[in-house]
């Protein structure tokens, strides 16, 4: 599977009574779909994915499975800390059908870099979809290590990273591993061209939860080789970016989606409200 273009990492909208809003969930897969989305990431870490229950992470991917009818590719987040639930998650998936699983490394617990390859490795045996790996250690305290990689790269059905450490020179390094099977897809919004520039193929993106299109269109200006009209877009949208990280994702996000209009709801607790004063700046940086 190749993994091109912007991938829309979703949201979870929720009612006022945090029940999920399964109604406005379908509303939203459309609206990325219909503005040229390239694929649609569901349970990561933008969703909230920790706060959900096994019934209502099996119901999101079933919405989202009918609401796309395999317009374009679906990520699914199955990684944990525990070895036997991931492999228990991703089977599941994998009977639902999807595309590819994404899989964070184990958080909390962590492991020495044997036992991270054993995780990997086990996981990737116990299904046949694509598995992406995710590596964000400002999130899970673990960074995966290059010969680690070195060696995941070599099983056949791991087939790509989503990069979330923004470290450019970790970055380069895992880009000298890339193969025609295995890919780098930029977990970060803020570096997008630069990491499309040593060899990404994409963006796992925040941002386009409100304007996929621009992202889309980032992306698809580099693989065109319209590298001024790429950085334009990057630029341009650089504060608007990191206004979604004022604070830990996705609260801004979702209060960017809900300063305009579309209804999304509040987060999940532990997640809170924003403060008045990182609000002020959002609504600035997006020109409200």
């Amino acid at each position: 599977m190749k993994f091109k273009g912007s991938f829309t990492a979703l949201i979870t909208p929720f009612n006022e009574d945090f029940s999920v809003n399964y109604d406005k969930l379908a509303q939203l897969v459309d609206f990325q779909i219909k503005s040229k989305t390239d694929g649609l990431v569901v349970l990561g870490t933008t969703a909230e994915t920790p706060t959900l229950n096994a019934q209502e992470k099996k119901k999101i991917v079933d919405v989202v499975i009918q609401v796309n009818q395999k317009r374009v590719p679906i990520m699914v987040g199955t990684g944990t800390n525990n070895t036997a639930q991931t492999i228990e998650d991703s089977k599941l998936m994998e009977t639902l059908k999807v595309d590819s699983l994404l899989v964070v490394t184990p958080y909390y617990n962590k492991s020495n870099a044997e036992g991270l390859f054993k995780h990997y490795e086990i996981v990737a045996q116990s299904v046949n979809l694509p598995i992406v790996l995710y590596n964000v250690p400002s999130r899970t305290g673990v960074q995966i290590p290059i010969p680690v990689i070195e060696r995941l790269i070599k099983i056949k059905n791991i087939c790509g990273i989503k990069e979330a450490s923004g470290d450019m020179s970790y970055i380069m390094k895992v880009a000298n591993l890339l193969h025609n099977s295995f890919e780098l897809i930029s977990g970060n919004d803020d570096v997008i061209l630069p990491v499309l520039a040593v060899g990404g193929s994409g963006v796992i993106s925040v941002a386009s939860n409100i304007i996929p299109q621009e992202i889309h269109e980032l992306t698809e200006y580099f693989h065109t080789g319209n590298l001024d009209k790429a950085k334009k877009i990057q630029l341009q949208l650089l504060n608007f970016m990191n206004a979604l990280f004022l604070e830990v994702n996705p609260i801004p996000v979702k209060e960017a989606m809900n300063m305009r209009g579309m209804e999304v709801g509040p987060c999940r607790m532990p997640l809170y409200k924003m403060s008045e004063e990182a609000k002020l700046l959002l609504k600035k940086a997006i020109n409200l």
